[in-house]
């Protein structure tokens, strides 16, 4: 029997209940609560736990939406944040991936986190897609990624949180700036018509 398709949704409050299912489990994800990229390193450490988990919350209260859900029959799967560079203070701080350029209107997709039974299964790329399309319809003129370079060797999933570079160049992603050996800054151009631009490869 064919495995049921994924599904992906923007995380609105109503399925803020399928995020605690995906991230209330032993593991960093628990403990981050996707805040990391969105406070400083002393905020973070305090928040961490309880209170990383009741400041995202606020988040996704407040909206618009800050990143994706994938599910697959009806089972949250993975999620994927992505966002308006501006919204992540470290990405702009960042000795290694702050901005090479001035590009207006960036958007950053800096987290994946797949449910361990679901990885190595093509979740992460189904949802890197489903960014790319997020980023197009809310106004992006270019969608960034920082993801690691693991030189073709294998790396733990904990060391693939933000994407591996092969993933993001199937997606149509080019290398623009590289200050770290790896962690490149990848960069895709989105068309002026709130759409993606041509892509480059395939899944």
């Amino acid at each position: 029997m064919a495995e049921p398709a994924l599904e992906v949704h923007p995380l609105t409050p109503d399925r803020w209940d399928d995020l605690a299912v995906l991230f209330d489990r032993p593991g960093d994800a628990r403990g981050c609560w996707c805040m990391y990229w969105r406070v400083r390193g002393s905020e973070f450490e305090r928040l961490w736990g309880r209170g990383a988990r009741a400041a995202f919350e606020e988040v996704v209260e407040a909206g618009p939406p800050p990143g994706l859900l994938a599910y697959r029959d009806g089972h949250p799967v993975g999620w994927c944040a992505v966002a308006p560079r501006e919204t992540y203070p470290r990405v702009l701080r960042s000795p290694v991936i702050r901005p090479v350029d001035d590009q207006p209107a960036c958007w950053a997709i800096v987290c994946f986190y797949v449910e361990r039974g679901e990885r190595r299964g093509g979740v992460a790329a189904v949802l890197l897609d489903a960014a790319v399309e997020l980023a197009a319809g809310g106004g992006a003129e270019a969608v960034e990624g920082y993801p690691k370079d693991t030189g073709g060797g294998r790396r733990h999933a904990n060391e693939l949180y933000v994407g591996s570079v092969s993933m993001f160049r199937r997606a149509g992603f080019e290398e623009v700036g590289r200050r770290s050996p790896t962690r490149p800054i990848m960069r895709r151009a989105l068309s002026g018509r709130g759409g993606p631009a041509g892509r480059a490869g395939s899944r």
